[in-house]
């Protein structure tokens, strides 16, 4: 996949320097250097002084000096973390998805097969379902009845997309992701002891899930527009509305989001997030790692959850949120710290009670 130099810097809108006739074949991480046509990767300063033969082309920071590097050329970015989503995509390898559907693929006669779409082995299409233009279904995934997948969307290998999953265009399901599975919905004949800790803060005599009743999802599920939704992440139906997810949101690995949720666009959910159901999260907001969410919290636009933190009340709109239970940046730290201070309070205070003449009280 040999690339002219001159043309890569003009896609990335970056500054080139030196020969920009040269052509390069993929890039690589300055200490995997292994012959002249590789593209080193050394954005920080840290990565420069690993720049050494074969390699003669890079892309470093604005301002680094590539010809004491010892290079024929150079292309100079401003924002390395931003240019390596174009890089990246320039060189990543296609994915073998032919057009057509493979042999051992099975479509119902009542779904609809876009023009250029790929079904590849072992894929089970069902009934009434809508494949867009040029999407590709990899091996062994399952698209399930009355299910649409959008134009040029990716469905990996082992991912499932339920009944009534609707999925945008150009949107990504990593392996063995679920979309449209039921939720996670149950009711008792009477007052259980969730309802009763909820009122109460205890489980009152009677409130107790003698018998659990199944809720029904009789909705769907609408996953917009460049979505991308990582491996082993599941999203439930809702249960009498869609479950939504907005444009251009990306999910990681192993996200469950509960019956219901309302998600906005361009949201950035990381790995092992657990959002309950019926909340309502704006646009742009983070969840970092492991962030556990509550049935029926919203969580305002902009709003940015530090890892672990649980999410118990409403969120404002461009807070940062931290800790279990998760609290304002500020109020949280002042709280950790006086944690950390706490043990150092404790042994002074036993300190001056050993000392302390008997006939005095002790100190609180």
């Amino acid at each position: 996949m040999d690339v002219v130099l001159a043309e890569l810097a003009a896609a990335l809108e970056a500054r080139l320097e030196g020969d920009g006739a040269l052509r390069v074949a993929r890039a690589v991480h300055p200490s995997d250097a292994a012959a002249p046509t590789d593209l080193v990767l050394a954005m920080a300063e840290d990565l420069e002084k690993l720049v050494k033969p074969p390699a003669r082309v890079a892309v470093l920071r604005e301002g680094a000096d590539w010809k004491a590097l010892g290079l024929e050329a150079a292309i100079l970015v401003r924002r390395p973390k931003s240019a390596m989503a174009p890089l990246t995509a320039r060189f990543a390898p296609e994915i073998h998805a032919p057009p057509g559907v493979h042999a051992t693929a099975f479509v119902d006669p009542s779904a609809e097969i876009g023009e250029g779409s790929s079904i590849g082995p072992f894929v089970w299409i069902g009934p009434g379902a809508k494949i867009g233009p040029r999407a590709r279904i990899l091996a062994q995934a399952s698209v399930a009845e009355d299910a649409e997948i959008g134009p040029d969307a990716l469905i990996a290998s082992g991912a499932r997309v339920g009944a009534r999953v609707r999925i945008g265009a150009r949107a990504i399901l990593h392996p063995n992701a679920v979309l449209g599975s039921d939720g996670f919905s149950f009711a008792t004949p009477e007052r259980g002891s969730v309802e009763s800790a909820k009122a109460t803060g205890a489980v009152a005599e009677g409130a107790r899930n003698t018998h659990l009743m199944r809720v029904f999802s009789l909705g769907g599920l609408r996953i917009g527009d460049d979505v991308e939704i990582g491996a082993g992440a599941t999203i439930d139906r809702g249960t009498l509305r869609d479950t939504e997810i907005g444009d251009g949101t990306k999910i990681d690995n192993l996200v469950q989001i509960g019956h219901n949720v309302r998600m906005g666009r361009n949201c950035l959910i990381c790995a092992h997030v657990g959002i309950a159901g019926s909340t309502e999260i704006g646009d742009r907001v983070v969840l970092a790692g492991k962030v556990g969410v509550a049935d029926h919290i919203r969580i305002g636009s902009d709003a940015v959850v530090t890892a672990s933190s649980g999410v118990g009340t409403d969120v404002a709109p461009g807070a940062v949120m931290m800790g279990f239970p998760a609290l304002p940046h500020a109020e949280a730290i002042r709280v950790f710290m006086a944690q950390r201070r706490l043990p150092r309070f404790m042994e002074k205070m036993r300190s001056q009670n050993a000392a302390r003449p008997k006939s005095e009280p002790e100190a609180p």
